[in-house]
């Protein structure tokens, strides 16, 4: 009996897009780590209207079907921005699910090789979004932890099939689970104060998610000033800052962003973390109604776990202790709230000064995640 046909095709219209994101929800059906993006979120991601990545990235999102079932998608990306000035040119993928059959895998990544070499491009890397607030990093350890929503959750198959087509380690990401103190370290006040004092810095703490949302475009300036040099950053843009701001800072708990000033009063460093929503989005299911959103703003107000998400230095400042600052506040509001454990969420293996962060705290590193690259023959 012969195999069943698989045929790729390119996702062109708005049912196409929604099967391109519902395959997901029917491939981690069940799955208790996997944790369901929101399809609304999701669908916006691929609109030119909703997503400022688009005023410099081409995109072409391709799904894989098998009896007129979808069974594998891909997403290519082509950033200008990235690209400028770098040789040789890449694109990049992301949004990537199959089944475990290799012919799937290799059609996928046949039709998405055929693209980019036809835009000349000379390599692909991936899994990677648009622009580095997205997803990234395909999991090839703790296939059996719970993920959180700033990660990619993927089947233990996934890892084989890339290296069997030729895929190659670029980067590797570790993530940590850290226990909180139930009580704040001497050693953390102690040091931290003497900093505080050395570098004449201080503590601003937003009154509400207004003051907050004032001070997102000094924390995004910075982030971009500080990662400028780790691998596969590329620096938002105004407009992508405009949409991080309203989609994520401003609906923030001001009390678990960490914010350090200098005595002329500009951004020194910044720790951004919030309650887990790992549990509420399982929930939820991918849709805010009819429960879903209750299921978050539930998360928010009550939770025993937290996500780190974003933290930074001016590079000025860089490596003279002021991470201990904004630790401080961090370890003071999860005591405060009840976190009893916290989530890294992805770190550079090569990044040993983010590591270093976590050294006098009880850690296990439980997740790896690799990006890969390939030739674009």
């Amino acid at each position: 009996m012969s195999a069943p046909v698989i045929s790729v095709k390119v996702v062109d219209s708005k049912s196409d897009l929604k099967r391109f994101v519902n395959l997901p929800y029917k491939l981690y059906k069940n799955n208790p780590y996997w944790v369901p993006p929101l399809r609304g979120m999701e669908m916006k991601q691929f609109s030119s209207e909703s997503n400022p990545a688009y005023d410099h990235c081409d995109a072409r999102l391709f799904m894989a079907l098998q009896n007129g079932e979808v069974v594998g998608r891909i997403a290519t990306i082509i950033n200008h921005r990235e690209n400028h000035d770098l040789e040789p040119k890449v694109a990049r993928f992301g949004w990537l699910d199959f089944i475990d059959d290799k012919a799937v895998s290799a059609a996928l990544f046949a039709a998405a090789v055929n693209w980019v070499g036809s835009q000349g491009i000379a390599k692909i890397k991936g899994p990677l979004g648009f622009s580095n607030m997205d997803k990234a990093g395909l999991l090839i350890e703790g296939f059996e932890e719970l993920s959180t929503m700033a990660v990619i959750y993927n089947h233990a198959y996934y890892p084989t099939h890339l290296e069997e087509l030729g895929f190659e380690k670029l980067v590797d990401w570790k993530e940590f689970e850290s226990t909180v103190p139930e009580i704040m370290p001497e050693r953390v006040v102690k040091f931290a104060s003497l900093i505080q004092k050395r570098y004449n810095l201080h503590e601003y703490r937003p009154a509400n998610r207004s003051d907050l949302r004032k001070v997102g475009y000094e924390i995004f300036s910075l982030l971009n000033l500080a990662y400028k040099d780790l691998e596969g950053f590329i620096p938002h843009t105004e407009k992508q800052i405009e949409l991080f701001i309203n989609q994520y800072l401003s609906l923030l708990n001001p009390d678990f962003i960490s914010i350090v000033r200098d005595a002329d009063h500009l951004l020194a460093g910044f720790g951004i973390t919030m309650p887990s929503f790992t549990k509420a989005l399982q929930k939820a299911n991918g849709s805010l109604f009819p429960f879903g959103f209750w299921h978050l703003r539930k998360a928010m107000k009550s939770n025993d776990r937290a996500d780190l998400y974003l933290i930074a230095v001016r590079p000025d400042l860089q490596n003279k202790g002021i991470t201990a600052m904004i630790f401080r506040k961090i370890i003071e509001t999860f005591i405060n709230y009840g976190i009893r454990r916290a989530e890294t969420n992805p770190e550079l293996e090569s990044n040993q000064d983010v590591q270093n962060l976590w050294k006098d705290y009880e850690m296990r590193l439980h997740k790896r995640r690799r990006c890969y690259m390939k030739d674009v023959k």
